[in-house]
């Protein structure tokens, strides 16, 4: 029966298989497994660049390698991507504001400053980066509303991206602070290396920690993505749709935002993925949430693969992610600017 079914093109079967196969999203979480199984064969051992599928086989080493290394660390990278990718989208429709980021409304920086302060504090234990990092990029996230909501000048987007800007500013010199007083020979080198980004470090026990709050999150940033296109209206228009947009929009920002604080304390400061990832969604599949916010998950994932791969590739000594992913990112937001038909007249 399966092979009257290959034979015969015009089947109603296989033609539905085919087109459901050539939907936006379902191409995109196959490409996603695709270069998810790509990454596990990429790195500079036992050969620089790639190892072959049969080294796994006949090389214990690189059994240990791809197990106990690769895997955790190529997970970390998906969720780091998705994370960020979704927490950008979401903050772009609940802001109106298509130049919103985690970074632009002080979520990173608060996140950065107190990843740093539970760094520098004795006698710190193994939570209490996280926990640190979680509560000052919520934080972060309240003085920017909180100062938009009081500026009496300008729009609301420009309010609130000037507030996002001094919130960063005041969190990034209290890191500036706070590395001028950390130990210069373990914590200040810690701090240091924790902001350029980087899962060099990552192993199970970071993967199986940050798994039962991220995936929640991004369960519940899905099944809310039509939500978002209601609260992407003026809150009159919202409620009279059925919508109760002040707790729906607290609900989805302290989603958002504790999966993102959950991330960077683990990652570091990893920049412009919340930004180019989900105008490159909506670019694609259209400002509507139901497809543009899985589209904005599954290309943030393989954005973050992506990048990690080339940052333990490309040289013998690891390129920290956060730089890679912000050359790559302002490179693309460059070529959407100078494109023919730019996202921003969309």
């Amino acid at each position: 029966m399966l092979s009257n079914l290959l034979v015969r093109r015009d089947s109603p079967r296989v033609y539905s298989l085919l087109t459901y196969l050539h939907q936006p999203l379902v191409m995109l979480g196959v490409l996603l497994w695709v270069v998810a199984v790509l990454s596990v064969f990429v790195g500079r051992y036992p050969a620089p660049y790639w190892m072959r599928p049969a080294d796994l086989w006949k090389d214990s080493l690189a059994q240990t390698l791809v197990l106990n290394l690769r895997l955790p660390r190529l997970l970390m990278a998906c969720w780091l991507g998705m994370t960020l990718a979704a927490s950008g989208s979401v903050l772009q429709m609940v802001f109106r504001n298509p130049l919103v980021e985690p970074g632009f409304l002080g979520v990173s920086q608060g996140a950065a400053f107190g990843a740093a302060l539970a760094m520098v504090l004795p006698g710190g234990f193994s939570l209490l980066v996280p926990l640190s990092a979680t509560l000052f990029a919520m934080l972060g996230l309240a003085l920017s509303y909180l100062i938009a909501s009081h500026v009496r000048y300008g729009g609301w987007i420009l309010r609130l991206v000037l507030a996002g800007i001094a919130v960063s500013a005041l969190f990034s010199a209290g890191v500036g602070i706070l590395k001028y007083v950390a130990d210069p020979l373990t914590q200040l080198p810690e701090i240091v290396f924790w902001m350029m980004g980087g899962l060099w470090s990552v192993t199970w026990a970071d993967a199986l920690r940050v798994a039962p709050i991220v995936l929640p999150c991004l369960v519940v940033l899905y099944r809310l993505r039509w939500r978002l296109n209601l609260l992407s209206l003026d809150d009159s228009a919202a409620f009279a749709l059925g919508v109760t947009p002040a707790r729906e929009r607290t609900l989805l920002l302290l989603t958002a935002v504790a999966a993102t604080a959950l991330m960077i304390s683990v990652a570091g400061v990893v920049g412009w993925v919340g930004l180019i990832v989900p105008h490159v969604a909506r670019r694609w599949l259209g400002a509507d949430a139901r497809r543009a916010l899985p589209a904005a998950i599954l290309l943030g994932g393989m954005f973050g693969l992506v990048c990690d791969d080339l940052a333990r590739t490309l040289l013998a000594g690891e390129i920290p992610l956060g730089i890679l992913t912000s050359l790559v990112g302002s490179v693309l937001f460059i070529g959407l600017m100078l494109s023919s038909n730019p996202w921003l007249r969309r």
